[in-house]
């Protein structure tokens, strides 16, 4: 038998360990330049004078290019190995990062964005190769550990404010390593450097290649089955619609409730009073006003700070830190009774967000980060029923999952967009259809058959 062909013995635990820890943290940073600009754009937008429609098509380009590819990644990935597949995606998305540091205009960032963001495709990579080298009974857990770096969405969050704040505006070496926002790009090209290098020499030589010499008809034969696209719509709900709000919440935050929490914050009298008008300013403009008003300034660096922090700690955080959580539930008490309970979570914390009930601030954020919790989980039960119906195909199946899923994370931000004020109803809507889906297959089909296994071509 040859290293490429499917063995049922269980690899030792050391090397499945590696590939697990290392394909993990490759994950969490891609996923955080794949994300980047949904923190940034609180500085971006006035500096370079964008309009809110330019910073949503700058989103929408990044999780286009993250997942339209991740079909084929599925599959190259079964086929050649996620070692390889991995180390190209990282040493690909340098040079585009390290751009985003140097564009001055909507084109050029919008150029960047299509590039850099082929990162997001990293997610189909690690699920195939981690449901390659996991047992089935330990796979649930195995990929909901994997996907829990989604937490890259936060790290921009997190880390963004605090290395504007610390690194000096006029960078370091006159201005070649650019300082403000511009330096955390920068910071993210040398960490993709550095987690190529991990990858390739840190996991197995020998990778596990369960599609090899098996031809892309076979691969593919899955689609026809219902199963497939009711697992998309599933995870365009706890996925698409996760990746939508994590590039949108720092700003939604900033828009609807910024006043409130400086306020609350006792910052600026002025920053308060003037918030709207504030907000309004672009370009020369704001820079101006700034440097007029220093003490605004900073209390606006310290209100994105705080900012950060909630969408991170509230929604980011548990969205996908409970992923292994989700996977262990799984494992233990069945995917489609944990999927069940997310859909009740997620339907009673969307009608809440949804309706017009005059939340505060702090309310909203509860109601938010229920909503994170259900997806986090269901993030997990949703990919464990994979392996489970499709063993042998997880790379195509998982990939169409995640190319559909994350068009979710497309289309909401296209209907928030055309229709103000439809950021929950819109996710609201969403999930009622995936969920009366769910609950028809669960009566017409309680017990799924797994698709028959193939015999292994050597």
């Amino acid at each position: 038998m040859t290293v490429g062909s499917t063995s049922h013995a269980a690899p030792d635990a050391g090397r499945r360990a590696r590939v697990l820890a290392l394909s993990t943290a490759a994950f969490t940073l891609l996923f955080a330049v794949w994300l980047m600009l949904g923190m940034l754009s609180i500085k971006i937008k006035p500096e370079l004078g964008l309009t809110d429609g330019q910073l949503y098509n700058l989103t929408i380009a990044a999780i286009l290019a993250g997942s339209l590819g991740r079909f084929h990644f599925g599959i190259w990935t079964d086929r050649y190995g996620g070692r390889r597949v991995m180390t190209a995606l990282l040493l690909f998305t340098v040079l585009p990062t390290l751009l985003v540091s140097r564009a001055t205009s909507f084109e050029e960032l919008l150029a960047c964005a299509l590039l850099y963001g082929v990162a997001g495709n990293s997610f189909t990579v690690g699920i195939a190769w981690n449901a390659a080298w996991y047992p089935k009974e330990r796979q649930g857990l195995a990929l909901g550990v994997f996907g829990a770096g989604n937490v890259g969405a936060s790290v921009t969050k997190l880390i963004g404010p605090l290395l504007i704040a610390a690194v000096p505006a006029a960078g370091f070496f006159g201005g070649l390593v650019p300082g403000g926002w511009r330096f955390v790009p920068v910071a993210y090209a040398v960490l993709l450097v550095l987690m190529a290098a991990a990858v390739w020499f840190g996991t197995p030589r020998a990778d596990r290649t369960p599609a090899r010499g098996r031809a892309f008809s076979e691969l593919v034969a899955p689609m026809k089955h219902a199963k497939v696209w009711e697992y998309c719509l599933q995870y365009a709900v706890v996925f698409g619609a996760y990746v939508a709000l994590s590039g949108v919440l720092p700003l939604y935050y900033f828009t609807n409730y910024g006043a409130g929490l400086a306020a609350s914050l006792g910052l600026n009298e002025q920053l308060v009073a003037e918030f709207d008008t504030i907000r309004g300013l672009k370009g020369d403009a704001h820079a101006a006003y700034l440097a007029a008003h220093p003490a605004v300034k900073t209390d606006l660096d310290y209100l994105s700070k705080w900012i950060g922090l909630l969408a991170a700690v509230c929604y980011i955080f548990p969205a996908s830190l409970l992923r292994p959580v989700g996977g262990w539930l799984s494992d233990r008490y069945g995917a489609r009774v944990v999927t069940a309970g997310v859909f009740w979570a997620m339907l009673a914390s969307g009608a809440v967000l949804s309706l017009p009930l005059g939340l505060g601030v702090w309310a909203f954020t509860a109601a938010l980060f229920v909503l994170g919790v259900g997806m986090g989980i269901g993030k997990a039960s949703v990919y464990k029923m994979i392996p489970e119906h499709f063993p042998r195909e997880v790379g195509s199946v998982g990939g169409l999952v995640g190319m559909l899923g994350a068009l979710g994370g497309v289309l909401l931000p296209l209907a928030w967009a055309a229709v103000p004020g439809s950021t929950f109803p819109a996710l609201l809507a969403l999930t009622t259809v995936s969920g009366l889906w769910f609950a028809a297959g669960t009566v017409t089909d309680r017990k799924p058959k797994p698709v028959p296994e193939t015999v292994a071509v050597s």
